[in-house]
């Protein structure tokens, strides 16, 4: 990997590690449904206007339906249960429950793609899990039932992300990715749209809102995906993907530093868990053993 391979690999960790502290920071002006409408229908006109720019509507039109159905298991969905998350937990516990992502797809791809599970990546998917029951165990039974909900949704975030993985290998492979982002942030945008406009804020949005809603949308979504596909093309999607594994410190340093969100042991022994389990449960680290799933 060169130089620059490396360092586009950690902006790309940074930038999506901030995309929690952005969230965090316009939901209580916009709510849920209008802060994702924001996001995603930014980022598709952003995504429309690269498609325009490389000539690929016909990369759009080959697979429209599978790319529709992408936005709202990929992002319409993820996205929203996030925002409301982020209503209720620190940026911190919702990078690290989103670095399950990769472990939850080995479990998805595992029963609908019917790819084996080797020793070593069933005890990643338990150590991971493991590491985030530490994380959250306390908050699952909090008194604020909303805390708890927060959990769960972050949870199911990345279960959608995890079927969303597995449904493009399967219904999207050879599909141009750069036509696959704009148009599944289309279909994202028309699912959220009716919400938003009925949830729509009767208040005034401050400017620092619309500035952090709309770094979301351009930032960490439409240009980071840009990063992403020009990593996959410079190093493969492979070693692109290692970019989940750094994702998570990136995201606790801006909740920590900038929000002054709490990180302790428990915090730091639940990251190392999580990490550990995704490593192991995605092949990047392997321990030899003998059975199978």
């Amino acid at each position: 990997m060169s130089a620059q391979d490396l360092r586009q690999l950690f902006l790309l960790a940074a930038i999506w590690g901030s995309s929690f502290l952005f969230m965090r920071l316009a939901v209580e002006d916009f709510g849920t449904w209008p802060l994702m409408l924001v996001r995603v229908g930014v980022a598709a006109l952003a995504m429309l206007a690269v498609v325009y720019w490389q000539k690929k509507w016909h990369a759009i039109q080959q697979y429209w339906l599978a790319i529709a159905i992408v936005g709202v298991v990929n992002a319409a969905i993820p996205f929203t249960l996030y925002a409301y998350a982020s209503q209720h937990l620190a940026t911190g516990t919702m990078v690290v429950v989103n670095a399950m992502t990769p472990l939850f797809g080995a479990v998805i791809a595992r029963f609908w793609l019917d790819e084996r599970l080797s020793g070593s990546r069933i005890l990643g998917l338990i150590i991971g899990f493991g590491g985030i029951v530490c994380l959250v165990y306390d908050k699952l039974f909090f008194e604020d039932h909303h805390q708890s909900l927060a959990v769960l949704a972050s949870l199911a975030a990345t279960v959608s992300y995890g079927i969303a993985a597995s449904f493009s290998t399967k219904y999207l492979k050879g599909a141009d990715p750069i036509a696959v982002t704009a148009g599944s942030f289309s279909s994202a945008t028309l699912c959220v749209l009716p919400f938003a406009i009925w949830f729509w804020p009767t208040h005034t949005v401050s400017l620092g809102a619309w500035g952090s809603v709309l770094t979301l949308a351009l930032l960490c979504t439409a240009i980071a995906y840009i990063i992403f596909y020009r990593l996959v093309a410079s190093i493969g999607g492979a070693r692109s993907v290692t970019v989940t594994f750094l994702v998570p410190p990136f995201g606790i340093i801006w909740g920590v530093f900038l929000l002054n969100e709490p990180f302790g042991f428990n915090e730091l022994f639940s990251t190392a868990l999580v990490l550990l389990g995704t490593l192991l449960a995605t092949g990047f680290l392997n321990i030899p053993l003998r059975n199978k799933l």
